[in-house]
């Protein structure tokens, strides 16, 4: 196992393209941090620098406490699993597996006692024989893993892994890579752009947005204290549902709608003027009017029934929402419904900086 640490790492391309901005993390021996953002954030190409494949155009970057910025990918002691599962096709699983050993010239016996270990671990014991085009997505995945933790390297990388998977695979890939972390301790960073991958998988999250570092925390921390409204949006499944307004008199305006943020802020007398966000998670909701909160009234515009909860897609006048219930709270479609934000749901953001206000809840 490996620590490692990354001190305003920066990547400029010779075209001037600025990809990763100042990106500084800490990250522990057995640690499993994920990477997660949008596409084109600069999630990959931080980790292609950890990895010794992009040169680091300025910053540091050391593990166990060594600086490791011109080493080679070799010499840094890192195993990356790819999206493509980049496997040998003329070779069977066993020999897939076991081709980084037979580089170093391993004897045979120790050799064939690992592949042995990691096929156990992988449930590839017996497709040892197989050629890859035999496999099914999944199990090519678990065959390029194996070539990675075979190794016994420090650090195990892996770059959008599960991409290539139906649904299905996927949850199966994410409960294997979880029990494959718990088996070898190993520090493994894990870039996705799907954020239920992030949440199952990792210890902690790093949330990246044009290059820039939004926010990094524990899959908790990012869900119930959001930095800023990006990380609020993105975390979550349906997302946060945001309402745009101006303070006045102490009260938010949004179209005719008006909301006492004195509830929930006690300083908003002072804020006249200041365009706020104000967000609710679509679960957080309840039915009805109902006391401690922020009643609204919204017509039901569509539902989609997904087993035992229900998404309601709501039109208040000019705002639109989606309310996350029981699946036997359906409504009706076309109908207008009356939900209630508790105080203790709501969340606050700066309208310039859409960064948090810190709330107080009565």
């Amino acid at each position: 196992m490996a620590y490692l640490t990354l001190r305003n790492i920066n990547k400029i391309y010779p075209n001037g393209f600025h990809a990763v901005h100042n990106f500084n993390l800490e990250i522990e021996k057995g640690e499993f941090v994920v990477f997660v953002g949008p596409s084109g954030c600069g999630k990959s190409t931080t980790l292609r620098m950890i990895a010794g494949l992009e040169e680091i155009s300025n910053g540091e970057f050391l593990i166990n406490g060594e600086r490791a910025n011109e080493k080679g990918p070799r010499e840094r002691e890192i195993a990356m699993v790819f999206q493509s599962y980049a496997l040998y096709p003329q070779m069977t699983v066993y020999d897939n597996i076991a081709f980084g050993l037979t580089l170093q010239g391993v004897d045979e016996d120790i050799i064939e006692e690992r592949v042995n270990n990691v096929a156990r671990i992988l449930g590839l014991t017996d497709y040892l024989d197989r050629l890859p085009r035999a496999l099914s997505g999944g199990q090519r995945q678990r065959v390029a893993i194996g070539r990675a933790i075979i190794r016994k390297v420090g650090v195990f990388l892996m770059d959008e892994p599960l991409s290539n998977l139906d649904a299905k695979q996927r949850v199966t890939m994410r409960y294997e890579i979880a029990q494959i972390h718990k088996e070898t301790g190993a520090t493994t960073i894990y870039v996705t752009h799907d954020q239920t991958e992030a949440m199952t998988l990792a210890d902690r999250i790093v949330v990246m947005k044009d290059g820039y570092v939004q926010q990094v925390g524990t899959p908790y921390e990012l869900y119930f204290q959001p930095a800023n409204v990006f990380v609020a949006g993105f975390i979550g499944e349906p997302p946060m549902n945001f309402l745009r307004g101006t303070v006045t008199h102490g009260c938010l305006h949004f179209g005719k709608n008006r909301i006492d943020l004195s509830k929930v802020l006690p300083e908003a007398a002072g804020m006249e003027g200041k365009p706020i966000v104000l967000g609710y998670r679509p679960e957080a909701i309840l039915l009805g009017q109902q006391p401690d909160g922020y009643v609204v009234t919204g017509n039901v515009e569509l539902t989609e029934m997904l087993g035992d909860y229900t998404n309601i897609y709501i039109t208040a006048e000019e705002d639109q929402a989606i309310l996350k219930v029981d699946s036997h709270d359906t409504p009706q479609m076309d109908i207008d419904l009356t939900y209630t934000i508790p105080y203790t749901a709501v969340y606050l953001f700066d309208g310039e900086t859409e960064n948090v206000i810190p709330t107080r809840h009565e």
